[in-house]
């Protein structure tokens, strides 16, 4: 492992040292030069995943550091990875700005030309365009206001309901209260008669007793 390590490390250091050559080269150089960073580039990611193999077959006292060293290997390949696209991205960027003020300046205008003439019919259809959507947000507006509208309406009737559902439980309240008094006072009475008939069986009952 440290072999292949060791060998990774230089490709990334002579990576490093050719990605400075990139801004000196030639515009008919360069392609060829980005052709083969972008190999070597490659070729040590190939290596990088050896490594990783490698790292995880190491003893558990030195797994964790081989593993960081990779990650450290890992990381550097990956930025010169990233510069590499951002430098051909910023190169195809000029290159087509180039040949955009080439065709620009080499170009003939005539009074008849289609590119120079205004296009009418475009610029209506775009102001149409444009009142049709504005027209579609005041149907959406206005669609919107009348939901809430509704809402309001709902929730004022929910309030009514509500209000009437209260003064019902209220009088089903009071029902109830008369009618436990009710059944109280006939409970009362039950046993006032029954008291009342005994009473009455004794006090015949002494009379014959002690008159018969």
């Amino acid at each position: 492992m440290e072999t292949l390590y060791h060998q990774t490390n230089k490709q990334i250091q002579e990576v490093q040292s050719q990605m400075g050559n990139l801004e000196r080269t030639d515009r008919e150089s360069v392609h060829l030069l980005e052709n083969e960073l972008q190999a070597r580039i490659d070729q040590i990611f190939t290596h990088l995943e050896r490594l990783e193999i490698l790292a995880s077959k190491e003893p558990p006292n030195r797994r964790q550091n081989a593993k960081l060293r990779v990650d450290q290997l890992k990381y550097d390949v990956q930025h010169l990875r990233t510069a590499l696209q951002n430098f051909q991205h910023r190169r195809h960027t000029r290159e087509a700005q180039e040949r955009e003020r080439e065709e620009l300046l080499s170009r003939t205008f005539t009074t008849n030309d289609a590119d120079t003439s205004i296009h009418i019919d475009d610029t209506i259809q775009f102001n149409t365009s444009l009142h049709n959507a504005h027209r579609g947000m005041d149907d959406l507006l206005g669609s919107g206001s009348s939901i809430l509208n509704g809402l309001r309406d709902q929730r004022s009737t929910l309030k009514g309901t509500h209000k009437k559902m209260l003064d019902v439980a209220n009088m089903l309240g009071l029902s109830n209260t008369v009618m436990r008094l009710i059944e109280r006072r006939a409970t009362q009475d039950k046993f006032i008669m029954i008291g009342g008939m005994l009473l009455t069986c004794v006090f015949m009952f002494l009379v014959i007793r002690y008159l018969g």
